[in-house]
């Protein structure tokens, strides 16, 4: 299990383990052709962000995407308990044009869901980093955090996504 440790060894200064502060200090990075993107979080090319914390990864849908669906009015998500797949459906957001899969951009259980999204889903669309969260994870591997954009890598996929469609 060498090659784990090591992985974790690198991943490890990404991760904030101040536990002074009740919330992280994350740092905006604007782009003009899309929604707000935070550094201090990871991206996936599905469009769900991530931020690790302790034992406990936050997932949820980026303003670019939520941007893109329009108005949330109806959020499925997982029991809590349940697994995820790095990559795998782990629920769907349903706008006012079309309904999304939601992919886990990491795999393990899932500790916390978001029970707010049942009565107010448009909190994916007014706070899609803060209070429309999707689910809490407890990673089983941290080595698949390394596959994942940081916010200038994302910003440019989302820029070179938008000008092909």
């Amino acid at each position: 299990m060498k090659p784990k440790r090591d992985c974790e060894k690198r991943i490890r200064p990404l991760i904030s383990t101040n536990r002074t502060r009740a919330t992280p200090s994350l740092t905006f990075s604007v782009s003009r052709s899309f929604s707000t993107v935070l550094d201090g979080l990871k991206y996936s090319s599905s469009h769900e962000w991530i931020k690790h914390e302790g034992s406990v990864a936050t997932i949820g849908i980026t303003g670019h995407a939520q941007s893109h669906l329009g108005e949330v009015v109806f959020v499925e998500l997982p029991e809590s308990g349940s697994t995820v797949a790095k990559g795998g459906s782990f629920g769907a957001v349903e706008s006012v044009k079309a309904t999304s899969d939601v992919n886990s951009p990491i795999s393990g259980q899932v500790v916390e869901v978001n029970s707010k999204l049942t009565e107010a889903p448009g909190l994916i669309n007014s706070s899609p980093y803060g209070d429309g969260w999707m689910i809490k994870v407890r990673p089983s591997s941290l080595c698949e955090l390394e596959g994942l954009m940081d916010s200038g890598e994302y910003t440019k996929f989302c820029e070179e996504e938008d000008a092909h469609h």
